[in-house]
């Protein structure tokens, strides 16, 4: 563990030991500012062939092939894949209602250990790690840098992070876009609630920029249930009207529209190649990163 005097709720040794053994894989290739782990889509120095290519003037002579020369009596210079490091951008959504838990545990909580444990897992394996936190736009935002002292300041930032305010998701993730010039993996956690129809140009948004894009959806049990059995006061924690309602009155209206909310949202992530994941409050964070970390050994990207 990387020294730290201070004790994280969010953060648990035996669990970033576990997963330490799987790396973190973007879809695309990066390009970093250092050597690193990483496909690049420039050809440089390492041990694994790529091809050859004709020798043109001004190629360093010391990658000719002396052995291709003989047998053709032509000059061709070998290439070799380029390796870089990548910068993780975590991005945590801190508007109201990812104050909301009904199993002993906030959305918040729930996006910090997700995000807390990524990062660890990143700048281990070499990696450049920031984070941003949204609600009412980027209300704070840590660059993205591959330093032990910096990640203590993304853990401190996480702590401090309290859940108020309305939801302005969509243009936050534009902003982003258009301010991360290099090709970054942005991993968003969020409860997801605005727009399906704007969240789809905010996700191509970060996709023409080139970005490896992944949500973690987080959802409360109740939210995907509606399992209430008696008149209450429905609260909007993002500031809106409250409202008194029979839930048997209203429960299959509810369930209609999260039904197709959600099927809105996994149109917009296959439309977006967007590596999508809900996940349920109750759920195990260290199995939904498992699942996500080995997915993405799976479907690493070509060069």
């Amino acid at each position: 563990m990387f020294p730290d005097s201070r004790s994280r709720d969010f953060l648990d040794q035996g669990v970033l030991s576990r997963l330490s053994a799987v790396p973190l894989c973007p879809r695309i290739p990066m390009l970093g500012t250092v050597s690193g782990r990483h496909a690049s889509p420039h050809r440089g120095s390492s041990v694994e062939f790529a091809e050859y290519r004709k020798y043109v003037p001004g190629d360093d002579l010391r990658r000719l092939d002396w052995r291709a020369y003989g047998r053709s009596d032509r000059f061709y210079v070998k290439e070799f894949e380029a390796d870089t490091n990548l910068r993780c951008c975590l991005v945590v959504d801190t508007s109201g209602s990812m104050g909301y838990g009904s199993v002993g545990l906030t959305k918040l909580d729930y996006a910090r250990r997700l995000a807390g444990t990524l990062g660890y897992l990143a700048l281990q394996q070499g990696d450049a790690v920031g984070l941003s936190c949204l609600a009412r736009g980027v209300r704070r935002h840590l660059p993205a840098r591959r330093n032990p002292a910096h990640l203590m300041a993304v853990f401190d930032l996480l702590e401090q992070a309290r859940p108020e305010g309305e939801s302005l998701l969509v243009p936050a993730l534009h902003e982003l876009a258009e301010t991360t010039r290099q090709r970054a993996l942005f991993i968003l956690c969020s409860d997801l609630f605005v727009d399906p129809a704007e969240l789809r140009g905010a996700f191509q948004h970060l996709r023409f920029r080139k970005h490896d894009v992944a949500v973690f959806h987080l959802l409360d049990p109740q939210e995907l249930g509606f399992d209430f059995r008696r008149p209450m006061r429905f609260e909007d924690l993002e500031g809106g009207p409250a409202i008194f309602a029979d839930p048997t009155e209203i429960a299959s209206r509810y369930l209609a529209a999260v039904r197709d909310y959600l099927a809105q949202i996994r149109q917009i992530v296959l439309e977006s190649v967007v590596d999508y994941h809900q996940v349920k409050l109750d759920e195990n964070y260290e199995q939904v990163l498992m699942r996500f970390l080995v997915g993405r050994t799976r479907g690493k990207g070509a060069r």
